[in-house]
């Protein structure tokens, strides 16, 4: 029996996806379940598994062919016994040869964790689409996991060897030192090392959808400074137990977090979005986070935060940076939002503009906390500052309302217990 592999059925707001690295070869046995093809979206990478046993007869969409929703990229035949027997009896063959030819990755000092099938699918499509030897890259990540960065920079350092000009062959005598004043030539034009790779189709949408929020969006940024000094000593205090109890850290981002909520409340209109000349209101509070990944930027949604702890949004932000960092989002992951809050002061920010993620109205951008003298009272002391960034649609929100929305979160973080009495 012939069973057809197809494309899920994509969200409204993704239009094709592209096939990334196929798993599984022609003529070769797959399981239900198992892992067949990864395809990559404006969001995130899918993993389309095998819906029945059976031999993959063949692959109708090659590696790079772009894909729209229920479009056939493969068939499996679940009655090829002799193919599935002949591939037991290939892998019995070759099993003597392995052990005498192959070196296992315990024999060559790697952790099990950068054999092919555990590599993430960003890793995976790169060192497929360059032909790259895993085995050959030192991992960095947890348990010596290779990341995307390790790929990249054994890429910049191949790139680096094969460019170098090798020294011709002398029977003089080097120079014993070499004048500091004397810079070596430049490389002529036509030898200077250069890269091309076409934009994942990520970066591609988020470029897009930046240029979008420029081009219709009248964005103005607005800025205040917070003292982090109350928020600290009481993350401080309850840290350990925090974490005890409910096995996750508490960070900044819930404070924050919890804050944004607070003054949503008070101010609706920077909880809306725009629908051509409409203004949408929404009653619920769907705050994007962002978060690193190694395709890049991504937004994950935190649903009806107005009803979660502390602890669930410390809890749900540890999953979805895991999750990004495994390229294990799904599209219910980053799809909806009413508003976001991006940390730039975690890779030493000091100061920036966010751009609205459209069709949101408002984004809030944290940075780093750096100690600054401040006027307390008639009198000057230190204390751990952070510049706080709101940009908004002036289109539809006011200056006034944008600038008293931060000015609430503000005077939240600085006295955090008015996040608990609602005042």
């Amino acid at each position: 029996m012939l069973i057809e592999v197809k494309v899920p059925v994509l969200a409204e707001s993704i239009s094709e996806a592209t096939i990334a690295v196929w798993n599984k070869k022609a003529g070769e046995f797959v399981a239900r379940n198992e892992n067949l093809v990864d395809m990559e979206t404006d969001k995130v990478m899918l993993e389309i598994v095998a819906p029945n046993d059976g031999v993959l007869k063949e692959i109708r969409k090659e590696e790079g062919t772009n894909v729209t929703s229920n479009e056939v990229i493969a068939v499996i035949d679940t009655e090829a016994k002799a193919a599935t027997d002949n591939v037991h009896k290939i892998n019995n063959t070759a099993s003597s040869s392995e052990q005498i030819n192959n070196v296992s990755t315990a024999d060559r000092g790697l952790p099990a964790s950068e054999e092919l099938s555990e590599l993430s699918p960003a890793v995976r499509k790169l060192v497929a689409d360059h032909q790259l030897d895993p085995h050959s890259i030192k991992g960095t990540g947890k348990n010596g996991r290779i990341v995307k960065s390790d790929v990249l920079g054994y890429m910049d350092h191949i790139a680096v060897v094969q460019s170098a000009p090798v020294a011709p062959a002398t029977s003089e005598p080097l120079p014993s030192a070499v004048s500091p004043l004397i810079s070596p030539p430049p490389l002529p034009m036509d030898e200077r090392p250069e890269k091309r790779v076409p934009m994942s189709r990520l970066r591609a949408r988020v470029a897009e959808r930046l240029k979008q929020a420029q081009n219709t969006a009248a964005i103005l940024t607005t800025f205040n400074e917070v003292n982090m000094k109350p928020v600290m000593d009481l993350r401080n205090k309850y840290k350990e137990k925090f974490l005890d109890r409910h096995e996750a850290k508490l960070g900044f981002m819930s404070f924050f977090t919890k804050s944004v909520v607070e003054a949503l409340k008070q101010f609706p209109i920077i909880n809306a979005s725009t629908e051509g000349e409409e203004i949408i209101y929404h009653g619920y509070y769907d705050i994007g986070i962002a978060v690193s990944s190694p395709r890049g930027l991504v937004v994950p949604i935190l649903r009806n935060v107005d009803e979660m702890s502390f602890a669930d949004i410390e809890v749900a932000i540890q999953s979805y940076g895991k999750k990004a960092r495994d390229g294990k989002l799904s599209l219910e992951d980053l799809t909806g939002g009413t508003f976001s809050i991006s940390n730039g002061g975690v890779y030493g920010s000091m100061l920036s503009t966010p751009i609205l993620n459209p069709p949101q109205s408002a984004i809030l951008g944290m940075h780093n906390i750096v100690e600054r003298p401040v006027v307390e009272n008639g009198e000057i002391v230190i204390r751990p500052m952070m510049y706080v960034a709101l940009s908004y649609d002036h289109r539809i929100i006011d200056g006034h309302d944008a600038v008293m929305f931060l000015v609430s979160v503000k005077q939240a973080i600085e006295d955090p217990t008015r996040m608990l009495l609602a005042v």
